[in-house]
């Protein structure tokens, strides 16, 4: 897939060391996709009020904006996350 000029493939421009830091940060993602929020679906529905949802976005952010940003936007994503925040169709 051929990257558009405004959306660089961060790969691609990252250093080793931010690669690595990516690769750690959608793992833990990951992790958490497996362990915990199957549970708390389980305990409390599904609740999630953003397309895509949150670990997906940060997930997608990482990926897109390398690992400082992606995580900045990934974390201000989860701070609009309450009854009285936004919903529907967000992307990174």
């Amino acid at each position: 897939m051929c990257a558009s000029p405004d959306t660089p493939d961060s790969h691609a421009r990252l250093g080793p060391v931010s690669r690595l830091i990516s690769a750690g940060l959608i793992g833990m993602t990951r992790l958490y996709q497996f362990t915990l929020s199957p549970v708390f679906t389980l305990l409390v529905g599904p609740v999630c009020r953003f397309e895509p949802t949150c670990s997906h976005y940060m997930i997608q952010a990482i990926q897109k904006h390398g690992p400082w940003r992606g995580l900045l936007k990934g974390l201000r994503r989860l701070s609009r996350c309450h009854p009285w925040g936004g919903h529907g169709y967000d992307p990174p």
